[in-house]
């Protein structure tokens, strides 16, 4: 690309803009480019978190990577300096369109191609490359309206890059997920990002670009805005197909809400029967073709005994909430969902709200939308029975509520001769995870029984029965209503583990210091 740019002399450039308008113009540039940037690097967290679930790691992996592309960027800049008007607005809208497709590129790539983690090396490097190169040509810029000491030239524009990172991380969250969700927000930031960058560059610098550059900044432009706006167009089906493609089954219903990915799909098989599965961010939580012999051997072997009250964390579909209320004397039943939207799904999608035979209208359930550890911190009331139907603790969100602490809150909860149960994985396919729980439980002083059964959506599946006295022995209650999978033979026999997946000793419990969380390709806990 040609131009007209010279390098600047000792005091001013001939033909440079002056003012303080210019000055703000430039600052402003910096505010809108560092706000980008951000959301693009927020972006590819909450990504990986929602398909991978591990938080921790993803941010690992993008914040550092940038952080050194940005660097190598400032430095690859040196060169272009001479050239900064037209370099910066080529920079910004290679930026906006890399930074702008990052979510749907890397949506496609775990959907289509199972290569998500080089796809997000290869983006983050990229993108803070771009970035990085930034900051060294808006110096240039700010310097030819007027020379004035480096240190507060550097100031004027940190303040300004500082100021407009804060914006975009508090926008990110609570502004662009809930209105545009990750695609279209990401491509809205994109539009944004190339906004800001040429329009400094054909206002404030226009004359230092000559024709023929302006032209092709205006081509180049035009042609980044219009694959934008496709793609902004297009979003939404290119969700639902990329979505499809992650299911076996047809996907009837998908939402993203604060917290996580919620969809359902449904099938039907030869004979006629429908398969509904419900998944959060992507993990299986039930197939309505063997979902009760889950909910049976959860529910079921801690109801022997006093039952008036019982408290169920997790468990959001209703289906623990189906079994707890085939007891008669069950006086209420207070359940604890960190997400609105599946409490609202299980009550009013047809799907659902058959499959759990529409618990949340029995004037006995008490349904309340949040986080069951502070929940319980703030919880005064005891408890006869307590259900701990969590999602697997495969990321630092969900970590928590397998550790020592949580399980002390739990027995604060629990009445006098309370019984409490927690599902804990499968001991076949991740026995260190599984008798992880039971050594937390233990840690605490708490006598635990540990069983398990086989759901077939899912393989064998291991739970803990634990007390504060016992040892406890997992019995169905003489008044049991009538079963699908479960009866005493059966429950007796759970309690026998074959040697491939006997306790494991000496494993440490998992603390929120020093949590463990479930690695699905090790089959077992990595402490942090």
């Amino acid at each position: 690309m040609t131009t007209t740019e010279a390098a600047p002399a000792q005091d001013e450039t001939a033909g440079a803009p002056r003012g303080r308008t210019a000055r703000f113009a430039v600052l402003v540039a910096v505010f809108v480019c560092a706000a980008c940037g951000l959301v693009y690097e927020l972006a590819l967290v909450a990504l990986g978190s929602y398909l991978i679930g591990d938080t921790i790691g993803q941010a690992s992996i993008v914040l550092s990577l940038m952080v050194f592309a940005m660097g190598i960027g400032a430095l690859t800049a040196k060169p272009l300096q001479p050239w900064a008007a037209a370099a910066f607005a080529g920079i910004e809208l290679l930026l906006a369109l890399l930074g702008g497709l990052s979510v749907l590129g890397l949506y496609a790539a775990f959907a289509w191609l199972s290569l998500y983690l080089p796809a997000l090396i290869a983006t983050a490097l990229v993108l803070g490359l771009l970035i990085g190169a930034e900051i060294p040509l808006l110096m240039v810029l700010l310097q030819r309206i007027r020379r004035q000491d480096a240190g507060s030239a550097v100031a004027d524009l940190f303040a300004a890059d500082y100021v407009g990172g804060l914006v975009g991380g508090l926008a990110f969250p609570f502004l662009l997920l809930p209105l545009f969700g990750q695609v279209q927000g990401a491509l809205l930031v994109g539009m944004v990002n190339a906004a800001a960058g040429l329009g400094l560059v054909l206002t404030v610098f226009r004359r230092e670009l000559t024709k023929r550059a302006r032209l092709l900044l205006i081509g180049a432009s035009m042609l980044v805005g219009g694959l934008l706006l496709g793609a902004y167009a297009f979003a939404d089906d290119f969700e639902i197909t990329a979505r499809q493609a992650l299911y076996a089954h047809p996907v009837v219903h998908a939402e993203r809400s604060p917290y996580q990915d919620v969809v359902l799909t449904e099938s039907v098989s030869l004979s006629g029967a429908k398969d509904t599965r419900m998944y959060l961010n992507g993990d299986l939580q039930f197939s309505s073709v063997d979902e009760y012999r889950y909910h049976e051997a959860l529910v079921h072997p801690a109801m022997n005994g006093p039952r008036e009250r019982v408290l169920v964390l997790g468990g959001g579909d209703g289906l623990a909430v189906r079994e707890v209320l085939r007891y008669p004397d069950v006086r209420d039943v207070t359940l604890v969902d960190l997400d609105p939207a599946v409490l609202k799904l299980a009550r009013t999608d047809p799907r659902v709200s058959s499959l759990n035979r529409n618990a949340f209208d029995d004037p006995r359930v008490r349904a309340v939308a949040g986080d069951a550890f502070s929940w319980l911190r703030e919880n005064r009331e005891r408890y006869d029975v307590v259900l701990v139907d969590m999602p697997d603790a495969d990321s630092t969100a969900t970590a928590k509520l397998y550790s020592a602490e949580f399980y002390g809150l739990v027995s604060q909860a629990m009445s006098d001769h309370a019984r409490a149960v927690v599902q804990a994985g499968s001991p076949y396919f991740a026995p260190k995870a599984y008798w992880c729980v039971e050594a937390t439980l233990r840690s605490l002083g708490l006598r635990t029984t540990p069983y398990e059964v086989s759901v077939p959506a899912f393989g064998e599946w291991g739970f803990h029965l634990f007390t504060q006295e016992g040892p406890p022995e997992p019995r169905l209650p003489q008044d049991v209503p009538p079963l699908r999978s479960l009866d005493a033979e059966t429950l007796r026999a759970a309690q026998t583990f074959p040697p491939d997946r006997a306790r494991l000793p000496d494993l440490a419990p998992s603390t929120l210091m020093h949590p463990t969380i479930l690695d699905y390709a090790q089959g077992e806990w990595v402490n942090y």
